[in-house]
């Protein structure tokens, strides 16, 4: 699941994107191949750390699959 980092909230992909000129036609981010197409990877300062993405709109995007760890 893709969901958007805020510095207090993490929000669902669709309470954003479907806004988005970047969007897909389903009005989600264009993943694919576990890429963001519709932005650019940030570096992570540790490996164990999820990839984060900042899509072209300046959200910060990444994947979570909600088990625990």
């Amino acid at each position: 699941m893709l969901v958007i980092l805020t510095h207090d909230n993490i929000l669902s992909v669709n309470q954003v994107c479907p806004g988005c000129l970047l969007a897909d036609q389903q009005g989600t981010p264009r993943w694919h191949h576990g890429k963001l197409g519709c932005g650019h990877s940030l570096d992570r300062v540790d490996t164990r750390q999820a990839k984060v993405y900042e899509c072209e709109m300046g959200f910060q995007v990444t994947e979570v699959d909600g088990q625990p760890a």
